[in-house]
């Protein structure tokens, strides 16, 4: 690899993987451990810093494998370009699943008083996480083997 969208895509991807890794193997057994309540103050405390970092990433990451894709020729054309797909796939579910759920967590204005009727999240939220994880440990896959193609 010798191109700087090569190396963006490749850093990014990876950034990715690992937070969303992270988060699926750590912070999510948290909050499911966590009663109702508390979760919702977690949530509303750990969600402060992801926006605009993650998107940013991801989105950045994709333009990166874009480029790499037209630039580069051979089977490191189409994994790069499968890749973006990937990554494009993690910001779709995280803007169109993931995002609105998390708005309705914090639209929560006291934590230690849900509102009536409130349905806890938590379940449906970790479905989109892991489908958004999986796409992105697929997206450093195709990155890495792109990266030592010969």
């Amino acid at each position: 690899m010798t191109t700087a969208p090569g190396v963006i895509a490749l850093l990014g991807s990876g950034i990715t993987a690992g937070v969303l890794f992270a988060v699926a193997l750590s912070v999510l057994p948290a909050l499911f451990a966590m009663p109702a309540t508390t979760y919702v103050y977690a949530h509303q405390l750990l969600g402060r810093n992801w926006d605009p970092t993650m998107p940013a990433v991801v989105l950045t990451s994709t333009l990166a494998d874009t480029l790499w894709a037209v630039s580069a020729g051979g089977p490191v054309r189409a994994l790069a370009a499968a890749a973006a797909v990937l990554l494009l796939g993690v910001s779709a579910v995280s803007h169109l699943a993931n995002v609105p759920i998390n708005r309705r967590v914090k639209a929560v204005t006291d934590p230690g008083e849900l509102p009536a009727g409130w349905t806890d999240p938590r379940p449906l939220w970790r479905r989109w996480h892991l489908l958004r994880t999986a796409l992105a440990a697929a997206a450093l896959l195709l990155n890495s083997l792109a990266a030592t193609w010969n």
